[in-house]
């Protein structure tokens, strides 16, 4: 029996948008096709009918699949199949996650999976947004609960006008890169990058998205209202309000005592020590050792989560009703700031910036050009001259868990920061550099990301690196009473704000505007109003910031560190290359052994000369220059001699370029045996008399030679004097 197949379509930025529901992956609970141009996303979505037991999250995945033959690429690698998840990967998946996690009800605790897998990619129309409008679709189109569906687009800016959508290589000439999610009625997430735009300019861009976003929202439920499931009943678990109150009572003023303290340690460790305090004196020791719950008696779980909802309330309602934060600090107060730079020896570039109770170290290394990062991924990228990692070590909040790889986590950190500069880093032909910076978070309280995008000005400045301007971010936290409509913007949320409040807004950006932006929403959506106190409060906090961090260095220092590779740049024309390479690389190599440097040559002629001492790459390139240079019929060179024959030399005039001096042409006497004036190895200066039409050089030594003076000729009556003749001597006159 064929599948009944539903779809929906609109037209956005001159492209039609397709969302299709029935044709494939039936026994998942909902699955959709998502077509914009060429590019087909797959999404499903599977949730558990029943809830997981003993956990307080929501257990909510998201995977996002790069398939290589949706560009019609064939994997790397030595199993030329795909693998672990690509960094691309990775940020696309946190991107569809972000927008949809909210709308789930509160206390939902089935597994809920995710999946997006791209199927074809035409290199213009990005897969990552459609991702998110699969998401949508799938869980609105399913039975499990959900209060969506969202829409999502992407906003660029090409001279001067926003545009919606924009392709693949639009963006490589555009200002701004924002992607934007949200419902009908508010924005849930925004994440992009974009060349020092002012706040009112983003407000625009958003306000534009949401529009769009309108439109993708109503396609949706056009295609819930004739291909929907019905959505499985959820009732979400009751507090028991009277034992919350007999808690509080118990507690007094001991919680705020312990909550409120500027100190993050003492304060983790005067709650958990009253949390444990509550449970033993509200749970009996029998009932908390007993393996099924006992009937009459809460369980820890139970009275765990009200003391813990306890102190959320009481820092929510400080903070909405007295303007007062745990640490003591008002609304808009950034927390204490010193920084260091050069903390370290060896490395190129380095730079300590503590903020409060979170510190990052971030480490600049500079490279060659045959260091870029090669990208294998489904864009039009291949490779990347600049890197910023970020780690999370366990000890930066003082806990014990196993190393391993990079988290999700850790990857979306490392790419915001790395955005954030990249509006302001030089060109690769001012700085033919790559770039990696590394932050190491080694005490965190908060906006560890932020501090490592203040890291890495600072360390690149240490560096030498010329950037054009420092980049400094923060984190903006919200408090919402939804009754009262009231609400508190915070400046530079600490860890307690980001997990109790309802919005982590991060902004990063000179003191000309903004460069890369990332907000997640924890409730059903802010209005523009709200967002614009938070970008007018966060570029405050930013001029304040980026005071500080021109206090410690105010601009790039002028020389880069002994330790750090030095690249000299040129340019030849490409027919050139193949000389400079020589026949099975002999000349190139012949360079690298004579000069110890390390030489890239780019498909355009430009050569990256490369070696930790300027001197030989000038020889270098000396070397390479006179390997391009033509020879000119003319000229005089002053050449080595590498071979003789019987009938002249072979003179290497320039690298790679022999010409032959003719016997005849090796002196103006006449020349028997060339041994007789030149060996292998001298050196000699000739001139270039001809280039026949084959290519061959033909050189003179006599041309260069001054011509010998002519010998002297006799007067007349005057001959040579011959053996056995006498002189007559002069003749007498007069008589005997």
């Amino acid at each position: 029996m064929p599948p009944v197949i539903h779809e929906r379509s609109i037209e956005i930025a001159g492209r039609t948008l397709t969302i299709e529901t029935g044709r494939v992956a039936e026994q998942a609970d909902g699955a959709v096709l998502v077509r914009y141009g060429e590019t087909v996303v797959l999404t499903t979505v599977v949730g558990a009918k029943q809830p997981v037991e003993g956990i307080d999250f929501f257990p909510l995945t998201v995977e996002y699949e790069e398939k290589m033959y949706a560009a019609g690429k064939i994997p790397g690698g030595f199993f030329r199949r795909e693998g672990r998840p690509s960094e691309q990967a990775i940020l696309a998946a946190r991107l569809t996650d972000r927008p949809i996690r909210p709308l789930f009800p509160k206390g939902y605790r089935n597994e809920v999976q995710v999946i997006s897998t791209v199927l074809s990619a035409d290199q213009e129309n990005e897969p990552d947004v459609l991702s998110i409008i699969g998401a949508s679709a799938a869980l609105t189109l399913s039975d499990i609960p959900w209060y969506g569906p969202v829409g999502a687009v992407r906003i660029g800016e090409l001279n001067g006008e926003l545009v919606v959508n924009p392709t693949s290589h639009q963006l490589l000439e555009s200002t701004m890169d924002i992607v934007v999610a949200g419902t009908a009625d508010a924005i849930l997430m925004v994440e992009g990058q974009a060349d020092e735009i002012s706040e009112d300019r983003f407000i625009e861009a958003v306000v534009l998205a949401h529009e769009e976003i309108k439109r993708i929202v109503a396609m949706q439920l056009e295609l819930q209202a004739v291909a929907g499931k019905p959505k499985r009943e959820f009732v979400p678990p009751q507090e028991n309000v009277e034992l919350k109150q007999q808690i509080a009572e118990y507690l007094g003023d001991r919680l705020r005592q312990a909550v409120f303290n500027p100190d993050k340690t003492l304060r983790v460790e005067a709650t958990a020590a009253l949390r444990e305090e509550v449970i033993a004196h509200f749970v009996p020791p029998e009932a908390q050792l007993s393996p099924v719950p006992v009937a009459g008696v809460p369980t820890a779980k139970e009275v765990g989560d009200l003391f813990d909802a306890l102190v959320k309330e009481l820092v929510r309602r400080t903070i909405l009703e007295h303007g007062e934060r745990p640490d003591g600090r008002r609304p808009d107060e950034i927390r204490e700031i010193w920084i260091q730079v050069g903390v370290l020896p060896r490395p190129h570039g380095s730079a300590l910036f503590t903020r409060g109770q979170t510190q990052v170290l971030t480490v600049c290394t500079l490279g060659t050009k045959e260091e870029e990062q090669f990208l294998d991924t489904l864009g039009i990228e291949e490779t990347k001259r600049y890197m910023h990692h970020y780690n999370f070590p366990p000890f930066s909040t003082g806990e014990i868990r196993r190393l391993r790889g990079p988290s999700r986590r850790d990857i979306g950190h490392g790419a915001l920061a790395e955005r954030a500069l990249l509006a302001v880093l030089p060109s690769e032909e001012e700085f033919p550099y790559t770039m990696r910076l590394v932050s190491e978070v080694l005490s965190s309280n908060g906006s560890t990301s932020m501090a490592s995008v203040c890291g890495s000005s600072l360390a690149l400045m240490d560096a030498g690196v010329p950037i054009r301007k420092p980049v400094a971010g923060v984190a903006m936290g919200l408090v919402t009473d939804p009754e009262s409509g009231r609400y508190t913007i915070l400046t530079d949320i600490q860890g307690i704000e980001d997990a109790l409040g309802d919005m982590d807004f991060k902004v990063a950006g000179t003191a000309q505007g903004v460069t890369a932006i990332q907000m997640d929403i924890k409730i059903p959506g802010i209005d523009r109003e709200i967002m614009r106190q938070a970008l007018e409060q966060a570029r405050v906090g930013r001029l304040y910031i980026l005071d500080k961090m021109l206090a410690t260095i105010a601009e790039p220092r002028k020389t880069l560190s002994p330790y750090a590779p030095k690249i000299t740049t040129m340019r030849i024309h490409p027919d050139k290359i193949r000389e400079v390479i020589g026949a099975g690389g002999k000349i190139i190599n012949r360079i690298i052994e004579e000069t110890g440097v390390k030489i890239d040559i780019e498909q355009d002629g430009t050569i990256y000369i490369t070696s930790p001492n300027i001197e030989m790459n000038e020889k270098a390139k000396q070397i390479i220059e006179g390997i391009v240079r033509d020879v000119v019929v003319g000229e005089t060179y002053l050449g080595t001699v590498k071979r003789i024959e019987k009938f002249g030399a072979f003179v290497e005039v320039l690298p790679g370029k022999e010409g032959l001096i003719h016997i005849s042409q090796l002196a103006h006497e006449r020349v028997s045996r060339v041994e007789d004036v030149l060996s292998i190895g001298d050196t000699v200066t000739v001139k270039v008399t001809e280039i026949d039409p084959q290519g061959r050089i033909n050189l003179s030594r006599k041309a260069v030679l001054p011509v010998p003076p002519k010998p002297s000729q006799p007067q007349r009556g005057q001959g040579p004097k011959l053996p056995g003749h006498k002189t007559p001597g002069p003749r007498l006159s007069g008589r005997r």
